[in-house]
């Protein structure tokens, strides 16, 4: 579910080497184990990669940048030294981008819903104007989904929870067409499938409360982030984030049975 983690399976995916890797899920509605916070120093972050040697790496770019590397064939990041800033730079775009997205989902105040709104369709016409004017392929950055289509697909599938929660939509202007093109299709590429918008909007229901992180919101006892039950088991959380706060029942998270 994390982001920062798909982007690295979406490289290694695209490099036909995602066997060569081992992932261990964490669960984030439980305190951190004593091993793990060891070799994180303390911190939570997701993802972290543990070496051969047992060097300790975090941050998903330069995690990102470690496996094209350990992998030298089919390479994810341009080789062209231009090629290569114009990539850099895109990513330089992704965390405004992020920020304003993940303002506007945790936001619980509807006065701000509209200013937030208007702050995120400002990164989204910023990546219009990039592509227009760097992009060398008619979809992707460069002929190809590459390194900064990696970076950006899954903030675009978490961004589904805007749709979701926030009736968040690009409008349909000329200013948007490029990004739009873009988008969507990072969206639709095989390699990156690994989630889906229905586990995307189940599990992230409570950052649409305000709570991110695996944190409870307030009157609830379970996180919308556990395993169990599974999200494909549990019903589509109401739309409605403003109006009405869901109990663990109604999310499906707690049996009616386990709360007699």
């Amino acid at each position: 579910m994390c982001p920062f983690c798909q982007r690295l399976e979406i490289v290694l995916e695209l490099k036909g080497r995602r066997a060569d890797v081992d992932f261990h899920v964490v669960d984030i509605t439980r305190p951190r184990t004593p091993e793990l916070l060891a070799k994180t120093r303390g911190t939570t972050a997701m993802p972290i990669l543990e070496t051969t040697d047992g060097t300790v790496l975090r941050e998903s770019l330069v995690l990102m940048r470690y496996l094209d590397e350990l992998f030298p064939e089919r390479p994810v990041a341009r080789h062209d030294v231009t090629e290569r800033a114009i990539e850099n730079l895109m990513t330089s775009l992704e965390g405004p981008f992020v920020n304003a997205g993940y303002r506007l989902v945790l936001n619980q105040d509807l006065t701000k819903r509209q200013s937030l709104t208007e702050a995120l369709l400002a990164q989204y016409a910023a990546l219009d104007a990039y592509l227009v004017q760097f992009a060398k392929g008619d979809t992707f950055l460069f002929e190809s989904f590459g390194w900064a289509e990696a970076v950006f697909t899954p903030m675009f599938m978490r961004f589904w929870f805007l749709d979701y929660y926030e009736g968040f939509t690009l409008p349909d202007t000329e200013t948007f067409a490029r990004v739009r093109r873009f988008r969507d299709a990072c969206l639709e590429h095989p390699a990156a499938q690994q989630t889906s918008r229905e586990e995307i909007v189940k599990s992230y229901y409570d950052y649409a409360k305000g709570a991110g992180n695996g944190a409870l919101v307030a009157g609830r006892t379970r996180s919308s982030f556990v395993f169990e039950p599974h999200w494909r088991e549990r019903p589509w959380p109401p739309a409605d984030k403003y109006g009405h706060s869901a109990s663990d029942v109604e999310l499906g998270l707690t049996r009616v049975s386990e709360v007699r």
